[in-house]
């Protein structure tokens, strides 16, 4: 029997731009996604059975086949019929660190790992590219968490074109532990709201989309500048979920007003909101100084750093 330990890091956008609505019912986006030192720890294990059995340290984590890390193994046993048969079943443990329904890729970094896991365990010697192919399938993130590190994506989410990497910016990350919002209302909020400011023509999407490149927060990202980060973070989906929901908004504004913050915005579709800093001791004031703003048990923090890698191996066996 062989075993892998591996790290899934969370991921945070700098970006997310939405410029139109595409025939398969998602959304044409622009963003910049970056991978978070905050990360669960997949262990897979081959075992003698054909079967696949996921477990979670968290009570709010599916086990079953509509877990994403599940739906993974679903997927490489489907693709890799004959290693399925030649190693056997697999027994999948989450060790969630990363806040459920957060906007923070949790559900696609545990596919990605488990994506990655396999492909060692079954020494199907896969490329990154292939092993994005396939986590393409899966959701529009998880090409993102197999490679990590600061990433342009466009067309849905899943068209990555890598950026230098950012290291050792810290993060502050807090989130209310019983708030959600749902990623499809969110998304289907804004296109009620500003749909009619949509490209439409398909020549036209694809230049916007490639503007992002030549933008000013990418030429910050060269720069490795992170106060000109921090100044041109930007969410489209802030327009729809802050009104929405005033705790979020409050966060955010607390976060904004106080001293020795880069910049602060919310993440994906929310509701984590994440502030950016030059070190580790202003992150940490700052997290106090919040926490004494706000007192209420449900809200939770987390201080983080950016990284420059996606999925990781921690141990074999």
């Amino acid at each position: 029997m062989h075993s892998y330990s591996l790290i899934a890091p969370a991921k945070i956008n700098l970006y997310l731009e939405i410029i139109g609505h595409r025939p398969d019912g998602y959304h044409e986006l622009a963003m910049i996604l970056q991978s978070i030192s905050l990360g669960d720890r997949i262990n897979i294990l081959s075992t003698s059975n054909e079967s696949i059995r996921l477990h979670c340290n968290h009570p709010q984590v599916p086990t079953d086949k509509s877990n994403l890390a599940y739906k993974a193994a679903e997927l490489m046993a489907r693709e890799f019929p004959e290693a399925f048969a030649k190693y056997g079943g697999l027994e999948i443990s989450i060790d969630k660190q990363i806040p459920v329904a957060a906007g923070l890729a949790g559900g696609s970094t545990n596919a990605a790992a488990v994506l990655v896991g396999i492909d060692l365990l079954w020494k199907l010697g896969l490329t990154q590219s292939e092993l994005e192919e396939l986590g393409a399938t899966l959701g529009s993130d998880v090409p993102f968490c197999v490679s990590g590190g600061t990433a342009i994506a466009t067309g849905r989410g899943e068209q990555l074109s890598p950026l230098p990497s950012l290291d050792n910016i810290y993060i502050v990350l807090a989130k209310y532990r019983s708030l959600e919002v749902s990623t499809a209302w969110a998304y289907k909020t804004y296109r009620q709201e500003f749909g009619d400011s949509y490209i439409r023509d398909t020549n036209d999407l694809a230049a916007r989309a490639n503007a992002v490149h030549s933008g000013e927060i990418v030429k910050a990202i060269f720069e490795k500048n992170a106060e000109k980060i921090a100044q041109k973070l930007h969410n489209d989906l802030e327009r729809v979920v802050l009104p929405a929901y005033p705790q979020v908004l409050q966060l955010r504004e607390i976060f904004a007003n106080q001293e020795g913050v880069l910049g602060t915005m919310m993440s994906g579709s929310g509701p984590t909101v994440f502030a950016l800093f030059d070190s580790e001791h202003q992150a940490e004031k700052v997290k106090l100084h919040v926490r004494e703003a706000i007192s209420d048990e449900d809200l939770e923090f987390f201080v983080s750093r950016t990284i420059t890698h996606g999925i990781q191996v921690a141990s074999s066996v």
